[in-house]
């Protein structure tokens, strides 16, 4: 493979990441920059809170497309033979790329989102049934508790604790990956944990109460 061959599918990882949709989306349809509002945050789950799941929606699922590309670019640009460790692991690197481009977006000043649904996207790419698996596990601690960054952590918490008990993977770097996924997620709710600490952490779902 030649350099730019092996280099511009990290460029486009890194670009596709960068995409600020939850901004992109509330400036376009809104006239407003979700980072001003809420919890200041760019990502899906502040876009509903600020302006609902119309628009929410489509911001989440604009991210989970972004992780999922990202991650086959490699597959798309033969970079490595089908089903090889190689190619696994270089799906994780590019699929990387596009979290730290969701986090630290070049298109919007380098504030982004926590790269939740991004990550979401990646593992998606890299072994749905697993993913499936920690999204059932998100949605349960979500139904329970009403928090999303509870039900975030929650999920990347049973993701390595899943992958090393259950499916297993013959990369290395996937097990890795899946540990960083764990802790990043937790560095990145460290103002939710805070918040979580002093109970005012607000829901978004808020079961058996009326409005």
């Amino acid at each position: 493979m030649n350099i730019l061959n092996t280099i511009l599918p990290f460029v486009l990882a890194y670009l596709l990441g960068s995409m600020p949709t939850a901004v992109w989306i509330g400036k376009g349809f809104h006239n407003i920059d979700v980072r001003e509002h809420g919890s200041g945050n760019a990502g899906a789950t502040n876009v509903i809170r600020v302006l609902g799941w119309k628009t929410g929606i489509p911001v989440l699922l604009i991210d989970i497309a972004k992780g999922w590309l990202a991650t086959m670019l490699p597959l798309f640009f033969y970079l490595a033979e089908p089903d090889s460790t190689m190619l696994i692991n270089l799906q994780i690197m590019t699929g990387i790329t596009a979290i730290v481009g969701h986090i630290f977006p070049v298109l919007a000043g380098f504030r982004g989102g926590k790269g939740v649904a991004t990550v979401f996207g990646v593992l998606l790419a890299l072994q749905p049934l697993l993913t499936i698996c920690c999204f059932g596990v998100f949605l349960i601690v979500l139904l329970i508790t009403g928090i999303v960054s509870v039900s975030s952590m929650a999920a990347g918490l049973a993701f390595p604790i899943l992958l090393f008990s259950l499916f297993g993977t013959p990369s290395p770097v996937y097990k890795i990956f899946s540990i960083l996924v764990a802790i990043a997620l937790l560095i990145t709710h460290r103002k939710n944990i805070g918040r979580l600490l002093r109970g005012e952490e607000s829901k978004l779902i808020k079961l058996g109460k009326k409005k």
